[in-house]
């Protein structure tokens, strides 16, 4: 069968990478690894387990610490920062504790690779001078939706399918699609300590949302999450530790590293008897006496220590430098000026009105990057700022008063960091570009500039724009804006979080497949990802050429029509372009109608709305707001799923060679780039310019199809959701969201991305309406009605605005070091005595 456009796979970044990148993987004598978040790149510093190979775990290991009446805004949260270093073998270790309301939390992982499993060692530390009553999850994810993936109950110690209070470990499998006993993925085992103690378990929670307040689900993808809570009383100045141990197996279903495969249900009674073992001999190896005595999830009897002994051992817990995460109200601004939500529009309006200049705008921005984005426990959506921010600032107010009318001016904009800047370092998240300046901006960066615009600084990402789950780049990886434990979707998810928590007033980023509106629809903005050409991508690093969409995120219709008006302009240099030209609207703004929506057919695609996970709470909330497209004078219509793209014939070789070929177009004009064309890893003689016009043409076929089918089915516009479950946890293993993708990416036609408000979980929800070819004005339109109905736009709690402090000084903000924890010190026990 002749691959199609959307079948074919273009190749990932094809540059070499610096031996330094990835996760810190220990692998064990059956051929799995256990791939764990320490400090190293993308530094998520959890002290969780990614991944193993066999993919037992999916973002496993992870804390989450309740500390009874604590305003930390650490307080429940996934907790990270703790500088976890790993040292060279097997064991990962706290170079920073980890303070949350008074309570310091250090981490060690020990990794035993001949009988794979691990040992989390985890202490508590009250440092104030009163009792503290802590609720602890340890858990994250083991599979994900409701197919062979998910995880199912195993077994517990006590021989039932309910774990209680009376089990010392549990254990889980993921049933293969052809029934029985054989495990897909790897089966897992946790121990959790000796039965009957609250300090080794007391409820059973849902580590996703909060454990402490929600019960895990015994079906659905969250039933994937299991957090084992317990409850600690700490005395002050005095340590308490956990002791969890996970088993993983591998596969039942599949071959890994050359071994066969192993019989159905052997690897699942191997990591039960396992965890069986360690339920009733814990491995203590180097521990320290004090370490063991400290520890209170397993009976004194199990630790192989005596009574006397502990008690004539005094343990200092703490031997590292301790940080914390400043509560916001502690956190002040330089700028009288509150930005929190204001639209381009009511930025300009008060600045024309004399209300604010663009100092101070400028000024507010840095400020909340300084006091939200920044070290081991911010977001992490900002690479760097323009170094002349508050200078490019003063010119924009200077050139106000001259009366200068341009419709950008002053108006602070990020830009996605795969997108030229002259004037700040372009990495795409990589360290093989750090520092790396280019010659001249992106077209669109050069529209934005010419109208005034400030470009404040450069947007995290998900290194080269790989990752359309997760912003993980070499400088960091980004959290979501509206939950601190969560992806921010990729790859464009620094623009999105740092917009939805008012870090500039408008950013730009890219989209190769769900990469404006995955990330734009968990954060609860704006976005268009237009037909092909509508925008130049020219300056910018490739992922797929030809598919690849340079576009913006706005936070309202009205900004992003402001914001295309300025750069959605034809390109002379960018043959990309031509087919746009002519069908760009002269007036963006010209669409906006209240009416937008009267009398229009909306078509929903058969399954369009279904969750492959399996959830029901955004689909049915998505559902909900049909009726405001029908207040809006719309009608909904159920028709077909969309046809299939275009067979690819020949050209199927020359589509999977679009990687290359964008790096080498790339790399053409940017002679000065520290990588050179000698660097791509993979020989190839490109494309020849009857190729490429001959892909293009195969994205017109796919375009007219849609088309076609629209209009058979008698619809103006077809409607999509963004994200379709609750975004997942910023350390799981690679599905982050449950989406179905429209065709926007593999066709080249226009979706509008909008917000629709939230589910009954809190969790910020969108929609996306698709067009035809140069339908994009209109599909404004559209969006603005619905606008005009019901505003859907939430704005993240977790970083409200700051307080004026006009005696304050401006805080400095730095670049995001990729290297600042990864020659973090290991903890050093050498004067306590150890258990062998």
């Amino acid at each position: 069968m002749a691959p199609t456009l959307a079948a074919v796979v273009v190749a990932g970044t094809l540059l070499t990478t610096p031996a330094a990148q990835g996760l810190t993987s220990v692998p064990t004598t059956t051929g799995d690894s256990w791939n764990v978040h320490d400090s190293a790149i993308p530094g998520l510093d959890t002290g969780s387990v990614r991944n193993t190979a066999a993919n037992a775990l999916q973002g496993f290991g992870g804390l989450r610490v309740r500390v009874r009446g604590g305003k930390s805004p650490l307080n429940g949260i996934l907790l990270r920062g703790f500088g976890i270093t790993n040292d060279g073998r097997d064991t990962f270790t706290t170079s920073r504790g980890v303070e949350v309301d008074g309570v310091v939390v250090q981490r060690e992982l020990r990794l035993n690779g001949s009988e794979s499993y691990g040992r989390f060692f985890d202490s508590f530390t009250n440092t104030r001078r009163t009792p503290i009553k802590i609720d602890i999850a340890f858990g994250g994810q083991l599979g994900y939706g409701t197919g062979v993936n998910r995880a199912v109950l195993a077994g517990t110690s006590s021989g039932d399918d309910t774990i209680t209070d009376a089990d010392s470990w549990a254990s889980w499998y993921s049933p293969s699609s052809g029934g029985g006993s054989a495990s897909q993925n790897g089966p897992s085992a946790t121990v959790v300590g000796t039965p009957g103690r609250a300090e080794a378990f007391k409820t059973l929670g849902n580590f996703l949302r909060d454990p402490f307040r929600n019960p895990l689900p015994t079906t659905g993808d969250e039933a994937n999450h299991p957090g084992l809570v317990s409850q600690l009383v700490i005395k002050p100045g005095e340590t308490a530790s956990l002791a969890h141990f996970v088993v993983t197996g591998r596969s039942e279903v599949r071959a890994l590293a050359g071994n066969p495969i192993p019989a159905a249900g052997t690897e699942v009674a191997a990591v039960q008897s396992r965890a069986a073992d360690l339920a009733v001999s814990p491995d203590l190896a180097g521990l320290s006496t004090g370490e063991v005595c400290s520890v209170v999830n397993f009976d004194p009897r199990a630790l192989g220590v005596r009574p006397k002994t502990c008690a004539r051992t005094t343990y200092n817990a703490i031997r590292v430098p301790v940080a914390g995460a400043t509560p916001a109200e502690s956190l002040v601004t330089t700028s009288p000026y509150d930005v929190v939500g204001k639209s381009i529009e009511q930025l300009t309006a008060d600045m024309e009105a004399g209300a604010t200049d663009a100092q101070q705008i400028t000024r507010a921005y840095l400020d909340r990057i300084a006091a939200y984005d920044r070290g081991p426990f911010g977001l992490h959506a900002v690479l760097a700022v323009a170094p002349d921010a508050m200078r490019q600032a003063k010119a924009a107010d200077a050139a106000r008063k001259r009366g200068d009318k341009r419709p950008l001016l002053g108006i602070p904009i990020l830009v996605k960091d795969i997108i030229d800047t002259k004037d700040m370092p372009t990495t795409g998240g990589s360290l093989l570009f750090d520092g790396w300046t280019p010659q001249n901006d992106a077209w669109q960066v050069q529209k934005l500039r010419e109208s005034g615009a400030i470009i404040l600084g450069k947007a995290n990402l998900s290194k080269f724009a790989n990752s359309g789950h997760f912003s993980e780049s070499d400088y960091g990886q980004v959290w979501n804006a509206f939950d601190n434990s969560r992806s921010s979707i990729g790859s464009s998810g620094g623009s999105a979080v740092a917009l939805a928590s008012s870090f500039a007033a408008a950013v730009m980023g890219t989209q190769s497949g769900d990469s404006l509106w995955g990330p734009a629809g968990a954060a609860s903005l704006y976005s268009l990802r237009g037909t092909d050409g509508m925008q130049s991508s020219a300056g910018t690093m490739p992922l797929a050429l030809i598919q690849d969409y340079v576009g913006f995120m706005g936070q309202s219709v009205g900004d992003l029509a402001s914001l295309l008006d300025v750069a959605a302009v034809d390109n002379p240099e960018d043959v990309l372009d031509n087919v746009a030209n002519g069908h760009r609207p002269a007036d963006w703004t010209a669409e906006l109608s209240k009416d937008a929506l009267r009398g229009k057919v909306i078509g929903v695609p058969a399954h369009a709305f279904d969750d492959p996970f399996g959830s029901t709470e955004t689909s049915d909330a998505l559902r909900a707001k049909f009726a405001v497209f029908e207040k809006a004078g719309a009608t909904i219509k159920d028709i077909p799923v969309a046809p299939a793209a275009p067979s690819m014939g020949d050209l199927g070789s020359v589509w999977s060679e679009g990687n290359y070929e964008g790096w080498k177009q790339w790399l053409e004009a940017h002679p000065d780039s520290p990588v050179g064309l000698d660097q791509l890893t993979r020989a190839s003689s490109g494309w020849t310019e009857e190729e490429q016009r001959a892909v293009e043409a195969v994205r017109v076929d796919y375009r007219n199809r849609l088309a076609a089918w629209m209009d058979d089915n008698g619809v103006d516009v077809v409607l999509y959701p963004t994200e379709l479950s609750d975004v997942h946890l910023n350390d799981s293993s690679g599905n982050s969201f449950g989406r179905r993708d429209p065709q926007s990416s593999d066709a080249g036609v226009p979706t509008m991305i909008f917000p629709a408000g939230v589910n009954t979980h809190d969790q910020v929800v969108g929609f996306q309406l698709q067009g035809k070819a140069f339908q994009d004005a209109e599909l404004l339109g559209f969006a603005y009605a619905y606008e005009a109905v019901d505003n859907g736009r939430v704005l993240p709690s977790i970083a409200p605005a700051l307080k004026y402090d006009k005696h304050a000084s401006p805080r400095a903000i730095a670049p995001m070091d990729p290297l600042a924890d990864r020659h973090a010190t290991v903890r050093d026990r050498t004067r306590e005595a150890r258990v062998s």
